[in-house]
């Protein structure tokens, strides 16, 4: 199992910019249906911080070959203030994880 979590800050004014990407992501997604993959995002109270968590069965999960992730990662330097982190999960345990 491949698990990530990527952690970044945009910009304030490039806030509504990103979830537009997000939700992009989310539609193709949605028409493709990968097997064996879940994927979520969530930004937090700040309003400028995004959380992404990554589950693929495969070694290599499939956002990268999505049109809508590659327009998402485009710009995504000049949307940030803060880089993504990427930061490989081990699973300890989970209750009824999935989607809020």
């Amino acid at each position: 199992m491949h698990q990530v979590m990527v952690r970044y800050k945009v910009k304030p004014e490039r806030v509504s910019e990103n979830e537009a990407l997000v939700r992009a992501v989310y539609e193709q997604l949605a028409r493709e249906q990968p097997a064996g993959f879940e994927y979520s995002t969530y930004r937090l109270e700040d309003g400028v911080s995004f959380v992404h968590v990554s589950r693929s069965e495969q070694d290599r999960p499939p956002l990268g070959k999505l049109e809508a992730f590659q327009r998402f990662q485009h710009d995504a330097a000049e949307r940030c203030d803060e880089p993504p982190v990427v930061t490989q999960l081990q699973t300890i345990g989970s209750y009824r994880a999935g989607p809020a």
